[in-house]
């Protein structure tokens, strides 16, 4: 009977190891940067892990078209976006031993 019990501290104290573990990973994660780029280089942005444009940089030769410079900065901040959450969720995988977790993803993406 009590033998449940302990089974249950055990996993409450596992999963209060890895909340905390995740908080740190996800600090790590706000620190980097996450560059991309579009139109052969015209356009070069920098996010950060919390998704946020640190940076953009635009060449002059991109300048003459709007619609395609507008085109260029959307899709290189996509790209930052997409690496960064590559990169969270392989950190993710690295904590939880590569075991899904339904709902972790929603998580973090709340907590940023």
């Amino acid at each position: 009977m009590f033998g449940s019990l302990g089974n249950l501290a055990q996993l409450i104290k596992q999963a209060g190891q890895l909340r905390e573990n995740m908080a740190r990973m996800q600090e790590e994660l706000a620190k980097r940067t996450f560059e991309a780029d579009t139109g052969a280089g015209l356009v070069r942005v920098t996010v950060n892990g919390r998704s946020e444009l640190l940076s953009l940089k635009i060449s002059p030769q991109a300048v003459g078209d709007v619609e395609l410079l507008e085109d260029l900065i959307k899709g290189a901040i996509n790209l930052a976006n997409q690496r960064a959450q590559e990169c969270l969720k392989s950190e993710m995988s690295k904590l939880t031993g590569g075991v899904s977790i339904p709902g972790l993803e929603n998580i973090l993406n709340e907590a940023r």
